[in-house]
């Protein structure tokens, strides 16, 4: 059967469309709050002259909306723990094994590692020296929201490192706690290659308590804590 676009659908000018998709991308993404979305979307609306087409009230009337449908979906229709969350866990553990693994570490690869490299410099300051580090980016964020081949990638390495031995063995430890936590890992031991988790099903909602497991500070605060066990 041939769908029928919706009412509101039809309405909507092409750049409408373009922030209503930001809009409902970042919800799913969930490391925004609706407050921050908005904020987000007002920079968007600025920076890309579309100021006299778009209201900021239907903005965020639009962003309550569909922020509102994702929590009803997260309480009614998700199991968990879901994929994000079992991502999470992982984390903490390669954290626990002195693994900097950063969640949604900017845009970009090289965001990614301009992160990692700060808390690599804060804990060598504590005497610390990392023994390698993972993350992904809202790049890869929008590749695992992405309906049709849900996949994330991550970077993965260790600082001041160029043997490719000492790069597998990073790689393989977080493969195996991965797939601990039951995740779908997709790596064939090259180390030119990202680690892949596909499929992933990334049922996610903004909750503001759950995002400190997720957070920047939270990589470097595990490695130290559990430093100080040993």
């Amino acid at each position: 059967m041939e769908q029928v676009e919706s009412d509101t659908a039809k309405e909507m000018s092409e750049n409408q469309q373009y922030v209503c998709d930001a809009i409902v991308n970042q919800i799913k993404m969930g490391f925004k709050s609706p407050d921050d979305i908005y904020e987000y979307l007002t920079e968007m609306v600025e920076d890309e002259g579309m100021e006299d087409e778009i209201d900021m009230d239907w903005v965020m009337e639009t962003i309550d909306s569909e922020y509102s449908a994702r929590v009803k979906a997260s309480e009614a229709e998700w199991r968990y723990p879901t994929d994000p969350y079992r991502l999470a866990d992982a984390f903490e553990e390669l954290r626990s094994l002195g693994i900097i693994a950063l969640h949604n570490a900017g845009y970009t690869i090289s965001d990614g590692e301009s992160d990692v490299i700060e808390i690599e410099h804060a804990l060598r300051e504590d005497g610390i020296v990392s023994e390698g580090y993972c993350f992904y980016h809202e790049q890869d964020l929008e590749r695992a929201i992405d309906p049709d081949e849900p996949m994330l990638h991550l970077a993965f390495q260790k600082i001041d490192n160029s043997d490719p031995e000492v790069t597998a063995k990073v790689g393989k430890i977080i493969v195996e706690v991965l797939q601990k936590h039951h995740l779908n890992v997709d790596w064939n031991g090259d180390v030119n290659k990202r680690i892949i988790i596909s499929p992933i099903l990334w049922n996610k909602v903004y909750e503001e308590e759950d995002m400190r497991d997720f957070s920047f500070g939270r990589a470097y605060y595990a490695i130290i804590e559990n430093y100080n066990k040993h």
